[in-house]
């Protein structure tokens, strides 16, 4: 009986000893950790899991991953379309928004590097895909504004502007400021932002810019007739909803009974 009772007493000691060294070892462990420390408990198993992520606070990043150097081709997807965004949550734009601001801080570092090394910057259309995405994630957070104000306070929210007309007489879009100083009394608004215009000069500008405007819209409805004219010669039996939505501009009916929209083929 006298040896058991040892045996026991011996036992409880080893355990104690090896719980002792253990603990000493997790505390060591846990203070050489120098990133940031997430504890996970799990019930069922009574125990605590570690888990670390590292930091990069270097100036690596603002440069592409080591992988894409030299390529001519990076493979890369599409822009975000607004109709995604307006399904995440305004906490998830948020994120998404920097995500995307710091991908165009790397390109725009990218290209710049290249440039200057008189090397090919692979795929530049990704900066604009970047853009246009933080652009559609501007629309629909003004979209969410404009719909929260007008239900809390019937407005839009909005900055109020109207069309002026500036110092050459172009119509342009102007949006109105709050200003500490009366607007009798703000010379400086005033030498900035003058709405008329008048004079020989700016009457002969406005005339030259109209025909100049009009020019360009001629040559466009022409050369979507000559578009049309040529399909119509190859593809006799194209969708002309599909065509006018194409070639606004094109007069399909009169391309139809000229004789240049004839092609090799006899017309049911």
């Amino acid at each position: 009986m006298a040896n058991f009772t040892k045996a026991v007493q011996l036992s409880k000691g080893v355990n104690n000893v090896t719980k002792l060294f253990t603990n000493l070892s997790l505390s060591q462990n846990v203070n050489s950790i120098s990133g940031p420390l997430y504890i996970r408990r799990v019930p069922t198993l009574h125990c605590a899991l570690i888990h670390t992520t590292p930091k990069y606070n270097d100036l690596m990043e603002f440069f592409d991953e080591p992988k894409n150097w030299g390529k001519s081709k990076v493979q890369v997807g599409r822009s975000w379309r607004k109709d995604e965004l307006r399904l995440k949550s305004n906490e998830d734009l948020h994120k998404l928004w920097y995500v995307l601001l710091k991908e165009r801080n790397m390109l725009l570092t990218m290209e710049e590097f290249c440039k200057k090394e008189w090397k090919l910057f692979p795929n530049p259309e990704r900066i604009d895909k970047v853009e246009d995405s933080m652009s559609n994630i501007e629309s629909v957070v003004r979209e969410r504004n404009k719909a929260y104000y007008m239900l809390e306070t019937g407005t839009s929210g909005e900055r109020p502007a109207e069309k002026r007309y500036n110092r050459l007489g172009l119509r342009y879009f102007y949006q109105m400021e709050q200003h500490p100083i009366p607007k009798s009394m703000n010379t400086e608004w005033k030498e900035k932002h003058e709405f008329t215009f008048g004079g020989y000069a700016v009457r002969k500008f406005l005339r030259l810019y109209k025909e100049k405007l009009w020019n360009q819209k001629r040559k466009l409805r022409n050369r979507q007739n000559n578009q049309v004219t040529y399909l119509l010669r190859i593809f006799p039996n194209l969708d002309m909803e599909a065509v006018k939505e194409q070639y606004p501009l094109a007069d399909i009916e009169k391309i139809k009974r000229s004789r240049k929209a004839d092609g090799h083929f006899v017309r049911d």
